[in-house]
């Protein structure tokens, strides 16, 4: 168990995020005192820190900016930094590497030299479990080899190799969090459940990749937040942790059970093309972070439910997401 001091007051890079605006939330919620830092790309979004706008300092910044990122630093003087900021979504990535690079890669290593420079007293640093690569049976733990299979998952790998080069050369004191699939409220329109749910409820056919046999491990948002905090609080310096739930079902078990939930037939289901380099499976070894005493509270069927009824209600929101998301990519892409 860490001997650190109690963190009052945390930097949170990537707040208006989906995961990440849910780790501020919670630790307002807790009471502690926090920062966030996001560029708001086309994916941060500050209703989602609505709740809490006027609990937080936020600040309009790429973390790339070195000097600006300083400054805040400077003015803050956080206890800790927990870094969520990144570009996520693989198919993108696929399309155009440069800004997973760009801000995985580049923005992670700015904050590395930040947090030497200002002697924070602890780094969090939120990965991925793709970083693994796939895996057909057993999991992965900590220990195991990192063998990302895409532009996105080699972006965090190289992150999370940077984190690990500092730890052991200048003692920088991280830790690395590596969480499976997530989901729940306020989630982007461009991932798989609030893709199915807009589409479905818009009587739209849902895509598929291949025969939907790709095999995620499902932790709900609220869980994976809470996982964070738990390492933030209690974790070794220097370690990494697994958060997953165990939870795990090919990709064509989770598009019916959604549809189910919404009522809607599976003759919605439209098979397509599968994208290059699909990782068959992903799965976690988790039992280092519940040796410390934390575990999901929310099980697959109930945290599915929640997240098809807040989908419902929020409708306008992901509809005008999905709008600016086709909007963005055509100019970006075109």
């Amino acid at each position: 168990m860490s001997k650190a001091r109690p963190i009052r007051k945390i930097l949170v890079t990537g707040g208006a995020g989906f995961i990440g605006s849910e780790f501020v939330r919670q630790n307002v919620a807790n009471g502690t005192k926090i920062a966030v830092v996001d560029k708001l790309t086309y994916a941060g979004d500050l209703s989602r820190l609505a709740s809490v706008r006027k609990h937080i300092n936020f600040y309009l910044t790429d973390i790339c900016d070195a000097r600006r990122m300083g400054a805040i630093l400077q003015r803050e003087k956080p206890d800790c930094v927990v870094h969520f900021a990144a570009e996520t979504h693989v198919d993108r990535s696929i399309l155009n590497a440069h800004p997973f690079i760009a801000t995985n890669v580049t923005g992670t290593q700015t904050l590395v030299n930040l947090i030497l420079k200002n002697k924070i007293k602890r780094f969090v640093h939120i990965s991925t479990d793709e970083v693994y690569g796939e895996i057909a049976r057993g999991r992965f733990n900590e220990k195991a080899r990192l063998n990302p299979g895409n532009p996105y998952s080699a972006s965090k790998a190289a992150a999370d190799l940077l984190i690990k080069a500092a730890i052991r050369t200048f003692g920088l004191p991280a830790i690395i969090v590596r969480p499976s699939n997530n989901y729940g409220p306020w989630q982007y329109p461009e991932k798989l459940v609030p893709v199915i749910i807009l589409k479905a409820l818009k009587g739209q056919k849902v895509p598929v990749y291949g025969r939907g046999q790709h095999v995620r491990e499902w932790l709900y948002v609220a869980d994976c937040a809470d996982g964070i905090t738990h390492v933030m609080q209690k974790g070794k310096v220097g370690e990494v942790y697994n958060i997953s739930s165990y939870i795990e079902r090919p990709n064509i078990v989770t598009v019916r059970a959604l549809l189910k939930l919404l009522g809607k037939s599976a003759g919605l289901i439209q098979f397509v093309k599968d994208r290059p380099g699909h990782d068959i499976r992903y799965a976690l070894n988790c039992q280092k972070i519940r040796a410390r005493g934390w575990k999901p509270k929310v099980g697959f069927q109930e945290g599915m439910a929640q997240t098809v009824d807040w989908n419902k209600e929020h409708l306008v929101w992901l509809e005008s997401k999905l709008a600016f998301l086709q909007n963005y990519w055509r100019k970006v892409y075109r």
